[in-house]
């Protein structure tokens, strides 16, 4: 599933990927607000709706549940905190790299025989909405992604994306394990 926000001008962005067990619309939930994004479907979804009531009442019966919901809400600021830094501290094609290798450990299927240092990227993205995630515009993303490819870091076909060495690709993106952010 796709997370797409959309500025006053019209402007879509895509703010994240959600798989299969993520939890969504818990922002909203929490604040009682309206919800800050839209989710948008990309395969087929079972999904259920609970209602903020229920939702309050399970987790105040339920302080595990509680805490696994805080650890999920600290990763995704944690990940948009490394998005916001990202976009002062590094050049586009690193940025670029950055969420590349970001989507590779998190979402990834190493190719068969390749000892993990080939995989899948594991979402289909549009290059409009892999740019989005690095805060890039559209032909800058272009670029970039050609450049990953030139060197070897990655192949494309439609809507498709492998990293080619997980290791070198990590490296090149000044990718760093212990990073708090």
């Amino acid at each position: 599933m796709k997370v797409v926000a959309s500025a006053e001008s019209g402007y879509d962005m895509l703010l994240a990927i959600r798989i299969a067990g993520d939890l969504v619309g818990e922002m909203a939930a929490f604040e009682e607000r309206p919800r800050s994004g839209t989710v948008i479907a990309c395969s087929e979804v079972t999904a259920r709706i609970i209602q903020v009531r229920a939702l309050e009442a399970f987790l105040s019966s339920h302080p595990d549940a509680m805490r696994a919901i805080l650890h999920m809400l600290s990763a995704r600021l944690r990940w948009a905190n490394r998005r916001r830094l990202d976009f002062q501290a590094y050049d586009s094609l690193t940025r670029l790299a950055r969420v590349l290798a970001e989507l590779c450990q998190a979402y990834a299927q190493p190719a068969p025989d390749s000892d993990g240092k080939r995989c899948d990227l594991g979402v289909t993205l549009t290059q409009r909405e892999l740019a989005s995630l690095a805060g890039l515009k559209l032909n800058t993303a272009e670029k970039s992604l050609a450049t990953l490819t030139a060197r070897g870091l990655v192949e494309r076909s439609y809507r498709s994306i492998t990293i080619c060495d997980v290791p070198k690709l990590l490296k090149f993106a000044k990718v760093v394990a212990d990073n708090p952010y």
